[in-house]
């Protein structure tokens, strides 16, 4: 996989988490309950929960950042663009894990669209470690 074809897949990455996360703040600010295929309300529940938010700032919108981040990383070439996008993805992966704890554990409800993100993520990761391992092959 060459770098270009590795950094157009982090910007589609980023750009569909970008928008999983608009349409969930989105829907947060406005009250409604996210619209969730497998047709349980475990989205409800999770977006209902006070973790919903931190400090009143939904965690969606924590997420558009973090994808927005991703993006910059995949338009950036180089070193910082490469550094940038392992930071943004690892991140992402740890808060991740942080709320899938709070779903399994603590809220007992799984929101399908924020185990989506958490995929997403990670295979941001996986990308962001290929273009660290070329980056030092480079060297």
């Amino acid at each position: 996989m060459s770098e270009r074809s590795t950094r157009v897949l982090l910007a589609v990455l980023a750009v569909g988490g970008l928008l999983m996360s608009a349409y969930l703040t989105w829907v947060h600010l406005l009250g409604m309950p996210p619209v969730c295929l497998t047709g349980n309300r475990g989205c409800e529940t999770v977006q209902s929960s006070r973790y919903a938010e931190i400090l009143g700032v939904p965690v969606a919108a924590l997420g558009m950042g973090g994808y927005v981040g991703l993006l910059f990383a995949a338009v950036l070439r180089g070193e910082v663009g490469v550094l940038l996008g392992l930071f943004v993805s690892l991140v992402g992966i740890l808060f991740s894990a942080y709320l899938t704890y709070l779903e399994l554990f603590v809220i007992y409800a799984v929101c399908q669209w924020c185990v989506s993100s958490a995929v997403l993520m990670m295979a941001a990761f996986v990308l962001s470690v290929i273009r660290i391992g070329r980056l030092r092959k480079t060297r």
